[in-house]
């Protein structure tokens, strides 16, 4: 209810252009670092399941094909 009383008698880009625009250039560098950790975390966590599933692809070829060569 506060916002509505603070921007009551302001234009309307007054509150969708110019706020936001204040917003951005105030926290810009802070809104870009988190971004860039997220998206590090995200790439981070990505890498680590091709990772493990890599592993666990190459383990489980090379133990089928070796208990595979114990048959003969």
């Amino acid at each position: 209810m506060a916002e509505k009383g603070i921007f009551a008698g302001l234009p309307w880009w007054v509150k969708w252009i110019a706020v936001p625009v204040l917003v951005l250039v105030v926290f810009g560098s802070l809104i870009m670092s988190v971004l860039g950790f997220v998206i590090s975390l995200l790439f981070k966590a990505l890498l680590l399941v091709a990772l493990v599933g890599g592993l666990v692809f190459v383990v489980k070829k090379f133990t089928s094909s070796s208990s595979s060569r114990g048959d003969w």
